[in-house]
């Protein structure tokens, strides 16, 4: 009866080494299908920011920007940024804005990474009097692991005021923005926004807005951003 005993007793720890081996092998196997699968190519993600604009010279502002970013449907925070840099008004209708910016973004394995990024945008304002229209050229150097890259990002908005007995001092505006990117070699991604401006003091004022990204490239790269910029000028 003990011989049985013991018999019993092997087979049983063999049955549970032989059954626990099975499932880490399932385990594995259902690990490696789920990093296999292909990141979804659509989000809902909401973008907010504090622009800081101070006043140092008659044609010089200085600028600092804190940026955040919520995607997965607006449920993880998947990137964080900040910049320093300046405006440079040579005349009313002409600006240059060098800016640094520090980036830790979240990529398609759902880990942070840091991007150092040069820019510097050219802003030209048309002397329009019933409407603003107005192009940047955005020039960015990105620094980033594994591979650098640069970007080139021209972009045209279109200003209207809106009547006071709707929304009082309110702009409507839409933006209409092309990257080319160095490592794809053409033009991979467009972003159309359409917000509205409101003025709430001298001081501030804020952008409420949607925007729609459509990128063949990036996972996920076609976007519903609902964002909101606030600006403030000491």
């Amino acid at each position: 009866m003990l011989h049985n005993l013991f018999v019993f007793l092997v087979l049983s720890a063999m049955n549970m080494k032989r059954t626990a081996a099975l499932v880490i092998f399932v385990f594995f196997i259902f690990a490696a299908a789920a990093r296999a699968q292909p990141q979804p190519e659509e989000d809902i993600q909401a973008w907010n920011d504090v622009q800081l604009t101070l006043p140092v010279g008659q044609y010089v502002d200085f600028n600092a920007v804190i940026a955040t970013r919520f995607g997965k449907n607006v449920t993880r925070l998947s990137d964080g940024r900040f910049a320093v840099g300046m405006t440079l008004k040579p005349s009313k209708s002409f600006s240059i804005q060098p800016l640094f910016w520090f980036i830790r973004s979240r990529n398609a394995l759902s880990r942070f990474r840091n991007e150092h990024r040069l820019n510097l945008r050219l802003n030209y304002r048309f002397p329009f009097r019933s409407f603003g229209l107005s192009h940047r050229s955005s020039f960015e150097s990105r620094l980033r692991s594994p591979l650098s890259s640069w970007r080139y990002r021209p972009s045209v908005t279109f200003e209207k005021d809106i009547p006071n007995s709707w929304i009082p001092k309110a702009r409507f505006f839409a933006t209409e923005e092309v990257f080319y990117d160095s490592l794809s070699k053409r033009f991979s991604r467009n972003r159309f926004t359409l917000g509205v401006n409101k003025t709430l003091s001298k001081q501030l004022s804020v952008d409420v807005y949607y925007m729609r990204q459509n990128d063949g490239l990036s996972r996920p790269g076609d976007l519903h951003v609902l964002g909101t910029s606030w600006k403030i000028k000491m």
